[in-house]
């Protein structure tokens, strides 16, 4: 199977957010913030999924926007966890830098589709025009 890093990055991160929740809920017993957390840092990778398997261009951007929403609401969780001292700053500085990467990854990827996408379509016009 060919390599995807934002498949393989954003698979790991909700591995780690499953065994963030685990911790949460049993040793803090904490239950609202660690679903919250849950639920949008696993997010990420089912819709990395979906966009990965896209119509089209513009849909595969429409599901990454989502996997960049529901990232940047799970670096809002883990700055909030990390605040109010459910986890410690070692956990929370190496799930930020990773949840940082994953949004810097798909920004790069939704920017160069989104180029690609722009060059093509100048491309199509061109052809269109010169056929004229």
């Amino acid at each position: 199977m060919k390599e995807n890093l934002m498949l393989d990055k954003t698979f790991e991160f909700a591995v780690r957010i499953v065994n963030l929740y685990k911790q949460l809920t049993t040793d803090k017993k904490e239950f609202v913030m660690s679903k919250q957390i849950l639920r949008s840092g696993t997010s990420m990778g089912a819709n990395s999924e979906e966009a990965n398997s896209g119509q089209s261009k513009k849909d595969f951007i429409a599901k990454l926007e989502i996997v960049l929403k529901e990232a940047k609401e799970t670096r809002y969780w883990l700055r909030l966890l990390n605040k109010t001292e459910y986890i410690d700053s070692k956990i929370f500085e190496s799930m930020l830098a990773d949840c940082t990467e994953i949004i810097a990854i798909v920004t790069a990827i939704i920017l160069t589709t989104r180029k690609n996408i722009n060059s093509s379509n100048n491309d199509n016009n061109n052809n269109t025009a010169n056929e004229k």
